[in-house]
């Protein structure tokens, strides 16, 4: 039967000496046997035990749960635990560092659409990813609440070309009209901007930020704190920023 030293396991199973030897300290790779020169000796048994204590740790298993594992008579059951338990937390950090790369994303598209580029741009970004979640509920509103309004408008585009009836426009007209006023309305009384200049968060009136040029992020607009003009980025305003 095949005997082997500890830097020949350590090969075989791609690990360092000294990690053979600390398994060895733990007591879960006891070597079968010292030789008389007092070297630790492995067998094919404890070749297969290292092997499965590499594949338990390669999966993130803890040595003392490795260690409470070994011991067991029928270890099957224990180990389907074990790993359930492993694959729930891979799972929660694969959703954690999904979480830091789209606010990494997030940061760096802010970046591209910001002229001037300070430290305090790096509080606005933080703030309006804040309350990005908020913006994109508001927008879900604003979305489903306009479903309705489309339908009639196509409807009565169809039925205009297709049989000359144009009754239905007028009726979709006077429908869009007061829905855009009041869609208007509902949306800038719930956002606000934050200045690239002054770092403050500001609420322009209706009709300058009604007419402003945009973006789906920026709108053109005049701060009410400092004065400044050109594009601001928009966020949600219920809330008010806290500085400092």
């Amino acid at each position: 039967m095949s005997k082997y030293t500890t830097g020949e396991i350590a090969k075989l199973c791609g690990v360092s000496v000294r990690t053979v030897q600390y398994y060895d300290s733990r007591n879960i790779l006891i070597p079968s046997e010292l030789s008389e020169g007092g070297r630790r000796l492995y067998s094919e048994q404890d070749l297969k035990r290292m092997k499965i204590i590499c594949f338990l740790r390669d999966a993130g298993i803890s040595i003392n749960s490795i260690g409470e594992l070994l011991s067991e008579d029928n270890p099957g059951s224990v180990i389907s635990v074990l790993l359930e338990q492993q694959e729930q937390l891979l799972q929660e950090e694969v959703r954690e560092r999904k979480a830091k790369l789209e606010m990494i994303d997030g940061i760096r598209r802010e970046l591209k659409s910001m002229e001037n580029f300070s430290v305090e741009s790096i509080g606005d970004i933080a703030y309006a990813m804040g309350n990005k979640k908020k913006m994109n509920q508001l927008h879900a509103i604003l979305l489903i609440s306009g479903i309705p309004i489309g339908i009639i408008q196509w409807t009565s585009i169809i039925m205009w070309i297709a049989t000359g009836i144009w009754w239905p426009i007028i009726v979709w007209a006077l429908l869009a009209i007061p829905y855009g006023i009041w869609v208007s309305n509902f949306y800038f009384k719930r956002v606000a901007y934050i200045c690239p200049r002054c770092h403050e968060v500001f609420k322009p009136n209706f009709k300058e930020a009604f007419w402003a040029r945009h973006t789906p992020t920026l709108r053109k607009l005049t701060c009410t704190c400092c004065g400044y003009h050109g594009f601001c980025v928009e966020t949600y305003g219920k809330e008010e920023k806290k500085n400092g």
